[in-house]
């Protein structure tokens, strides 16, 4: 498995005046490489960009930690409707449809060129058609006004430090503004467990590749924002709203 590289440009920000130099990747005629990738009892054939602006080309270390976590607590999230944050490749939600038959939505940046590299990896997969996707910058408005995904999913999207306020922006809108399905008739309110889980809850495995004090930054930001942080599994996390935790607690005693 190749490791993932990147820059600390993309992970701190840059500076205004670089947006209007030109960047020698960004005019390159767009490259990819082919990779098997080993998941649980899974081998999945991964395009991968050669490079991407946004580090949408390659698979990092903690979506197969989180592959391996899922496949032990598959009957925590089975039945659930997902959503994949920062999905890059589409590979973690094609393992999860191909191996549990969830209902799962990818989500990346507004580029075209991600979202057709999933819709490509799902269909060498077999995925066809291609995942639902949904192209949504952080912070910005959310295509959905009415949310429904019990489950909010990611793996190693905190490197962009200076992007927390913005991830927890979309987090919040997300979980506190879930509808749940009709479909869900074991859930009583939104105030509810699913399987264990706080319903709807985010879900997210990261594998530390920067200092504690700027991962920090994201857990104090969830709490200030109302958001409950449970570490669940090896580096494995679970955010939901505070009142929704409290009556999940309330009703299992």
């Amino acid at each position: 498995m190749d490791i993932a590289l990147f820059s600390p440009s993309s992970i701190f920000g840059h500076d205004e005046d670089d947006d209007n130099q030109s960047s020698p990747q960004k005019e390159a005629v767009q490259t990819y490489e082919e990779r098997t990738h080993k998941f649980p009892e899974l081998e999945l054939s991964i395009r991968e960009f050669t490079f991407h602006e946004l580090n949408a080309n390659l698979l990092w270390p903690g979506t197969f930690s989180f592959a391996e976590w899922l496949v032990e607590n598959k009957h925590r999230f089975q039945g659930s409707r997902i959503i994949e944050l920062g999905s890059g490749t589409g590979a973690l939600a094609i393992f999860l449809r191909k191996s549990f038959g969830v209902d799962i939505t990818t989500s990346d940046f507004e580029d075209e060129e991600v979202e057709q590299n999933i819709a490509h990896n799902c269909r060498v997969n077999g995925i066809v058609p291609a995942l639902p996707h949904i192209r949504h910058s952080w912070g910005e408005t959310f295509p959905t006004s009415d949310p429904d995904w019990d489950l909010v999913i990611a793996s190693d999207i905190l490197l962009y430090v200076k992007q927390y306020p913005n991830l927890i922006k979309t987090l919040s809108f997300l979980l506190k503004s879930y509808k749940m399905k009709d479909n869900k008739p074991s859930l009583s309110s939104p105030q509810d467990t699913l399987n264990g889980f706080p319903c709807p809850a985010f879900l997210m495995s990261w594998r530390r590749r920067i200092g504690k004090e700027d991962e920090a930054l994201f857990f104090t930001g969830c709490k200030d924002a109302g958001l409950a942080v449970e570490h669940v599994g090896s580096r494995v996390f679970c955010i939901s709203p505070i009142e929704h935790t409290t009556t999940a607690e309330t009703k299992e005693k």
